[in-house]
């Protein structure tokens, strides 16, 4: 997968870029960092990682992460390190040891990154005062964040409530006959939610429940932004469906199909792009 350019810190004039694939594991450039030291961030990186020291760490950061990682290739580095002819680069790294904390890239964002773990260690090692200033615009980029996600979802979430009374509305319009039991009605309803729920999370309300009993609340509770936005859709979309009399079984195909195509097109969006859509709506509220 192509990575993602996520963010950039800015620590004491030197910036610093981020990419993440999963919005979780964030590499940090090495590159940018380096260039705070010397205009020839290559070396820089080269010398570190002759250290025995930091061969060590990453090799235990490996072992703790990566299940792939060789450690007999690592054992060999490691009896090496520091000594006068030893040299160390992130290609040959990668390359022996099959090692995924540090990730070397080429064209327009290329570089050297390294998992943020060992980036923090890198910038200490380039200068104590130069980590604190980037772990000081990390730590804030980290909290625009979390309260940008926090937002976003409960954005959605009520989105999907609102759409939930469309979703029941069109339930008890067109699927519930007056003859039927308080429990058949029951049935109807939560048979109908759990179809979406297989639609969009592939098990029933039931099946995620047992497989996560220690969990609070339901899957929908745990659902992620992009899941959120697209149940909203489904939601509204199977209103229509019931409305225009569609069995369930041609109601999940296409319901199926909006889901393949909705969750492809928000996996394309960044997050970054958020925060100016919900401020135009909370605009639009006021």
């Amino acid at each position: 997968m192509e990575k993602i350019i996520k963010e950039t810190i800015h620590a004491n004039g030197i910036n610093i870029g981020i990419y993440t694939q999963d919005f979780e594991n964030e590499f940090i450039s090495l590159t940018d960092i380096a260039r705070y030291k010397s205009d020839d961030p290559t070396a820089v990186i080269q010398n570190w990682m002759r250290n025995r020291d930091v061969i060590e760490f990453l090799g235990l950061w490996e072992k703790l992460h990566n299940p792939d990682f060789k450690p007999l290739e690592f054992e060999g580095f490691k009896k090496q390190a520091g000594a006068n002819a030893f040299t160390m680069s992130p290609k040959k790294w990668i390359e022996a040891t099959e090692a995924i904390g540090i990730v070397s890239k080429a064209g327009r964002y290329g570089g050297t990154y390294a998992h943020s773990d060992i980036a923090m260690s890198f910038a200490t090692w380039i200068s104590p005062e130069f980590q604190l200033y980037i772990m000081k615009d990390y730590r804030r980029l980290k909290t625009d964040e979390n309260s940008r996600l926090s937002l976003n979802w409960n954005l959605n979430r009520e989105i999907s409530k609102l759409n939930y009374r469309i979703h029941t509305d069109a339930i008890k319009g067109n699927l519930i006959p007056p003859e039927l039991t308080l429990a058949q009605i029951s049935y109807t309803y939560a048979n109908e939610a759990d179809m979406l729920n297989v639609v969009l999370f592939g098990k029933t309300a039931k099946q995620w429940k047992d497989e996560n009993p220690t969990v609070k609340g339901n899957m929908r509770d745990v659902a992620t932004l992009n899941q959120l936005l697209v149940l909203a859709n489904l939601e509204s979309y199977n209103a229509v469906l019931i409305n225009q009399k569609k069995t369930q079984k041609e109601r999940m195909g296409l319901l199926r199909q909006l889901v393949v195509e909705q969750l492809n097109v928000l996996e394309m969006v960044s997050l970054n792009n958020l925060p100016k859509l919900e401020n135009k709506i909370l605009h639009k509220a006021e």
